[in-house]
């Protein structure tokens, strides 16, 4: 070979062999291997181009070998080469392709969701922590009329609100009654602080997040719930009513003697009892400590001129005695008889109108109209020797007393004669034998007796009721009620004007008393076992009575009713002394015994002291007052088959009342 030099063995057979350029080769390159050395000695390659090399001398030099695969794989594939493992924090790391340094997801993608854990859990706690402080008691900054009553159990908080608040409220209002003042206090009202009512309002438990940011940053200001017994109330305007009313008298003309007197027609003026308790009861719940009460004017239906027409046409009844004849028999009336049952009254239409009592006219005269044995007899049960015996029924003769007073009023105010025919017709009794022979009234089953201090107006009227219901019968199933029985107590029903408690306040009307009468009788009904229907306690205790059982009638309002539930009849028998009155039933005993299970007495509170230079004034004796619960338990053969519901009474202090007189000075 022209120009070539001699070969040089190197002494590193590689040193001839350049190394890969790029970390991505996949194939070595083997280029200028000395002469007798073969490529095979780096492994077969396969499908190597066969080449003939000319020597220098023009010979052929040995075929080229193919080039060998040191890494051989699968098939027509070659997995890429595995990287080293990254250090990390080594210069010129950060040159290194995002794939080979860090499989995880970038730091900052990391870094929010954990940051948002962390302000989740920190809301979390900072809920928790003063919620789990909180529950169990009121929530933080609660308040009720000015008192903090926050972070307290609910019985703290009653105890707190009873103490401090209840006190507030106890103030009294002060009513004007056309320029008078009168007092009323809380309790004459019925005012009471509902405490729970008032708790349940404010929030507990376990607070919500609102609560507890409430609690933390500021306050909740409940009302205080107080409620008004309207009842009780009503009452107390009652007795403010009895001591300022002024009802419109209507004109009257009554006889004294033979002198016929007129009583000329008055305005009156009368409380408004509904505005009454709608003001004061505004007053109270609202604290406003003063009210104005509206008396409101009450006229008369009649007139001067009526009563001066009525005392003319007095005169001219009195003129000349009646005559009552009948079947040759005569009975006469004289001028002074007429008169003491003759008076003029309102007709109700504007007008007066003769009124004449035929009864009581003919109770002196009528035995020489008909025979004493002839006259009727309801049936009824006399107590003889300590047992009731049936007094039969029986049918009579006698005059109709309610056509003799229209024929009276109508031959006073002619000019006819003045004679009146009467005709004995056959009078059948009002309670005949068959409607009590068989109501099984054989054994005194319920009596009770209570006393009072002699030769007082009010026992007077005790006495009167007692004397309107001895004898009376009570059928199975009827309910019976005193005021339907007895009517509203008047003065010509033979009942007299005397003090009674109205209200809280001590006040003279006609029938005043009869309270006494009431509770006696339920006291006899208690324990004959009968059904109490309606009665309302008396608002102060009196010793006289006993306590839980005492009874409050004023007509119409305020009655007594109980229900005769047995399968018998019951007879009412009513006895009166100087200083006591007495009610026995008698019927059919259904109980061997009847108990009255009484409580300790509770929640005293004290009476307050009071004078008073009013005009009528009535001295009162102060009595605390106090809480009972009375239960009626029935037995029969010797064990308890039944007991009532429990029966609660709250009396109220009585207030004790110093009248005073006040003299005038020079």
């Amino acid at each position: 070979m022209r120009n070539a030099g001699p070969i040089e063995s190197p002494t590193d057979p590689f040193a001839s062999v350049p190394l890969p350029t790029s970390a991505t080769s996949r194939k070595p390159r083997i280029e200028g291997l000395p002469p007798g050395v073969s490529r095979d000695i780096f492994g077969g390659v396969q499908d190597a181009p066969q080449a003939t090399a000319k020597g220098q001398d023009g010979g052929s030099l040995p075929p080229v070998a193919t080039p060998a695969q040191p890494w051989p794989v699968n098939e027509g594939k070659v997995d890429p080469p595995i990287p080293p493992a990254p250090v990390f924090g080594l210069p010129g790391q950060q040159d290194r392709p995002p794939a080979l340094l860090d499989p995880d997801p970038p730091r900052r993608g990391r870094l929010l969701p954990a940051i948002l854990v962390l302000v989740v859990m920190a809301a979390v706690l900072a809920y928790l922590v003063p919620a789990v402080m909180m529950s169990g008691s009121v929530l933080r900054g609660t308040r009720v009329g000015g008192v903090d009553i926050g972070g307290l159990t609910m019985t703290q908080a009653a105890d707190k609100l009873r103490a401090e608040l209840a006190a507030r409220l106890s103030k009294p209002v002060a009513v004007d009654i056309a320029g008078k003042r009168e007092t009323i206090q809380p309790d004459e009202a019925g005012l009471e602080l509902d405490v729970v009512g008032t708790i349940n309002q404010a929030p507990s438990g376990f607070p919500s997040p609102v609560e507890v940011w409430r609690g933390l940053t500021g306050t909740t200001e409940l009302e205080p719930k107080v409620t008004v017994d309207a009842s009780q109330l009503t009452r107390t305007v009652e007795g403010l009513a009895e001591a300022y009313d002024k009802a419109p008298r209507e004109g009257r003309v009554a006889f004294r003697e033979l002198r016929p007197v007129a009583a000329e027609p008055q305005d009156g003026a009368l409380l408004d009892r509904e505005d009454a308790v709608r003001v004061i009861t505004d007053a109270f719940l609202h604290a406003r400590g003063s009210a104005a009460l509206t008396i409101r004017p009450a006229k008369p239906q009649t007139t001067v001129a009526d009563v001066t027409a009525a005392k003319a046409e007095a005169l001219q009844a009195i003129a000349a005695p009646l005559t009552l004849a009948i079947d040759g028999k005569r009975a006469e009336l004289s001028p002074s008889a007429i008169a003491a049952h003759l008076t003029y009254v309102s007709d109700g239409k504007g007008g007066l109108a003769p009124q004449f009592d035929a009864k009581a006219a003919l109770a002196g005269v009528e035995s020489s109209l008909i025979d004493e044995s002839q006259a009727p007899r309801d049936a009824t049960y006399e107590i003889v020797n300590g047992k009731p015996e049936l007094v039969p029924a029986r049918a009579g003769r006698g005059v109709d007393d309610r056509q003799l007073a229209r024929d009276v009023a109508r031959v006073i105010t002619g000019d006819g004669p003045r004679v009146i025919p009467v005709k004995l017709d056959t009078v059948r009794p009002e309670v005949a034998t068959s409607e009590v022979k068989d109501l099984g009234i054989t054994a005194n089953v319920g009596e009770f007796t209570t006393t009072f201090d002699c030769c007082q107006p009010r026992a007077i009227n005790i006495q009167r009721m007692a004397a309107q219901l001895d004898g009376r019968l009570v059928k199975p199933g009827e309910t019976f009620s005193l005021n339907a029985a007895v009517g509203e107590r008047t003065r010509e029903k033979g009942y007299v004007e005397a003090g009674q408690i109205v209200g809280g306040r001590m006040v003279n009307i006609v029938g005043g008393g009869v309270s006494q009468f009431a509770t006696t009788m339920y006291n006899a009904v208690f324990f004959a076992g009968f059904d109490d229907v309606e009665h309302v306690p008396m608002d102060y205790y009196a010793a006289r009575y006993p306590a839980g059982r005492d009874v409050a009638l004023l007509y119409p309002d305020l009655d007594l009713k109980w229900r005769n539930d047995s399968d018998h009849g019951v007879l009412i028998k009513a006895t009166t002394t100087g200083t006591s009155v007495t009610v026995t039933l008698w019927g059919t005993k259904r109980y061997d015994r009847i108990q009255a299970l009484e409580s300790p007495k509770r929640a005293f509170t004290p009476f307050r002291r009071e004078t008073s230079s009013a005009p009528g004034c009535l001295p009162v004796t102060g009595q605390q007052g106090f809480t009972i619960d009375v239960t009626r338990v029935f037995y029969k053969g010797g064990e308890e088959v039944r007991r009532d519901r429990k029966l609660t009474t709250k009396y109220r202090p009585q207030a004790q009342v110093t009248c005073t007189v006040s003299t005038g000075t020079n």
